[in-house]
């Protein structure tokens, strides 16, 4: 046989594979670019036509609006306006996220109890609120709630006279000293009271002694709380019903109420059953070896179930606390000035509506991207190191 004849036949290029896919990714390729390249065409001939300005500079222009409960007026740039929504954004979300995880977890653990009424009422809570459209809750919340169940000014519930409820907003006792400086004795007092939990946790390791640590890490914080705020001076002010308003305290704006209540019940309905899922993943050997060494069962959760339940449920936590973000954007429905409800007044005042909104769109994007890389550092600092 010839060496000719044993030579393998080139494939025909029409009929190789791999240049089929390659032509075929090719061809995909510049279909899309074709198509942006004609939307971008189109985008440019409309806006010269139309002659809508592109650019930012309407941020220096005056606002033109005022915000409740903000020293903001009418004559300030619309580049502060567009800060202070980001800042309100910013307050519903944060306090969103920790009271949904918070009440979510709960919910989740009550939805395991032993007890029939409380899984019952935790099932019921869940299959209810994780069933409803956020935005009709919203609107439910705000009109119906916060505006109809509330009641007037004139005979504002007054509790314990420590709080002004009112359809007008919630008034509550405030502090009256440097914010700076309360935040940082909080945080020294909340690192003192990391150190003294683990300075318990050695000392029992070592004799072998159970030491209440929660207790007693509470109660230095408690101590030091107590003991800073009267060196440094600070003080209460307590809300008093005054005409048409209250007098003393921080007052809670009717529509941030009735969006930070609505957030928190929706997304706590989801952290539910993660949490629950996420517990039942926990091998059950680990609930039979805390009942082995007579942990009680408040503790078995705390110390061993939810600690490795957080562990399998932080991923899908991380993504209701963006959903949460992203959620608080309805908070234009009621007249919010969240980030969205600024563009939206901003652009009726006259504004350029593609830079306005791509401004926010940015902002929003800034937000869940810092907001990622935060949730994959704990996912990442939770997660099971193999060997």
């Amino acid at each position: 046989m010839s060496l000719s004849a044993a030579a393998p036949k080139r494939v025909p290029p029409w009929r190789n594979i791999r240049v089929l896919r390659w032509m075929l990714q090719l061809v995909i390729l510049l279909s899309v670019a074709s198509l942006l390249y004609w939307l971008w065409n189109n985008y440019r001939l409309n806006l010269a036509q139309s002659k809508i300005p592109t650019n930012f500079r309407f941020l220096d222009n005056p606002s033109s609006f005022t915000l409740p409960g903000n020293a903001l007026d009418q004559s300030a740039p619309v580049r502060r306006a567009f800060v202070q929504g980001f800042l309100n954004t910013l307050r519903v979300s944060i306090a969103g996220i920790l009271l949904a995880l918070l009440l979510g977890t709960l919910v989740g653990v009550g939805r395991l109890s032993k007890n029939f009424v409380v899984r019952t009422v935790a099932g019921t809570y869940v299959e209810i609120l994780r069933n409803l459209p956020l935005l009709l809750l919203l609107t439910f919340m705000n009109l119906a709630v916060v505006l109809q169940l509330f009641p007037r000014i004139e005979s504002a519930w007054v509790p314990f006279e420590l709080f002004v409820i009112s359809n007008r907003g919630i008034a509550m006792p405030w502090f009256v000293g440097s914010g700076t400086t309360l935040l940082t004795l909080f945080g020294c007092c909340i690192a003192a009271m990391f150190i003294v939990s683990s300075g318990c946790k050695v000392y029992s390791n070592r004799t072998g002694k159970s030491v209440r640590t929660f207790l007693i890490s509470g109660v230095v914080f408690v101590v030091l709380m107590v003991f800073g705020w009267s060196i440094f001076g600070f003080n209460w002010t307590l809300p008093v019903v005054n005409d048409r308003g209250s007098l003393g305290g921080i007052r809670i704006d009717p529509s941030y109420f009735a969006l930070l209540v609505s957030l928190v019940l929706y997304t706590s309905s989801h952290v539910a059953e993660i949490v629950r899922g996420s517990i039942l993943a926990v091998p059950k050997g680990q609930g039979e070896a805390a009942d082995a060494i007579a942990l009680s069962p408040s503790k078995k959760m705390r110390l061993v179930i939810l600690p490795q339940a957080f562990r399998v449920a932080m991923p899908a936590l991380g993504n209701q606390s963006l959903n949460l973000i992203k959620n608080s954007s309805l908070g234009a429905v009621i007249s919010y000035f969240e980030l969205t409800q600024i563009a939206q007044i901003t652009v009726g005042n006259g504004s350029p509506a593609v830079p306005a909104f791509t401004l926010t769109l940015f902002v929003y994007l800034v937000i869940s991207l810092t907001s990622s890389l935060i949730i994959n550092i704990v996912n990442r600092r939770l997660a099971l190191v193999e060997r």
